[in-house]
């Protein structure tokens, strides 16, 4: 999942993006109004922390304009916690409120269930090269050859070929498929792609799922 941090104090971004990606989510920081409209514009996030008080367009002018184009999950950071506060942003369409200082334990318990609650928007099918994943039927086929995998099997391939060419790190990997949060020296993960491997790339041309060395591993045709 991709969240979108928007916050102008440094240390408070910089330390729930640290967070955040320790708990398998990847991030990008917005330092204003207009740097976090553009970004929301240009890129594909799954939720926004939005913070109320920001740099040339405050947060509630943000998440005004954000509505006319997106219904991503937005949960409200503020260091200020009157009730009206709080309903001006619910009406505004923001999904969750959450005042400053808080708690990270609490903040990631409301992400988790605002992203529960979110819709999630798939493809009915994925193509890299001459792989295809069919999501509707449940059928991955490899060079016209279909390819019998397991349902987590099927849900890591997905993962991969949803992100084509990103770099998906374990925790990203094991939080999204396992729905479960561990240290990144298990090797939970690394069998699972192995055992991928296996069946899609080991008697396959071009091989597609590659190691990214100290990060994690991406599924791309490379040249």
């Amino acid at each position: 999942m991709h969240i979108l941090i928007i916050e102008d104090e440094v240390k408070i971004a910089d330390y729930l993006a640290k967070g955040l990606n320790e708990s398998g989510y990847s991030t990008a920081i917005a330092r204003n109004g207009i740097e976090a409209l553009s970004s929301l514009q240009q890129q594909k996030f799954d939720l926004a922390l939005l913070d109320v008080m920001l740099p040339d367009l405050d947060g509630w002018q943000v998440l005004q304009t954000l509505r006319t184009f997106s219904q991503i999950p937005v949960l409200m950071l503020t260091a200020r916690d009157h009730v009206l506060d709080r309903v001006k942003g619910l009406e505004l369409g923001a999904d969750d409120y959450l005042s400053k200082p808080f708690s990270y334990i609490e903040l990631l318990a409301r992400i988790k269930s605002l992203l529960r609650r979110a819709p999630r928007m798939e493809q009915e099918a994925y193509q890299v090269s001459n792989l295809i994943l069919n999501r509707l039927k449940h059928e991955v086929q490899r060079g016209g050859q279909k390819i019998e995998l397991s349902q987590k099997e099927f849900a890591l391939l997905q993962l991969l070929m949803e992100h084509q060419g990103q770099v998906m790190t374990r925790s990203q990997i094991a939080s999204m498929v396992w729905n479960i949060n561990f240290n990144t020296d298990t090797n939970v993960v690394d069998v699972a792609i192995r055992r991928l491997r296996s069946k899609i790339d080991d008697h396959f041309s071009p091989r597609l799922i590659h190691t990214v060395r100290g990060m994690g591993y991406k599924l791309d045709e490379l040249p």
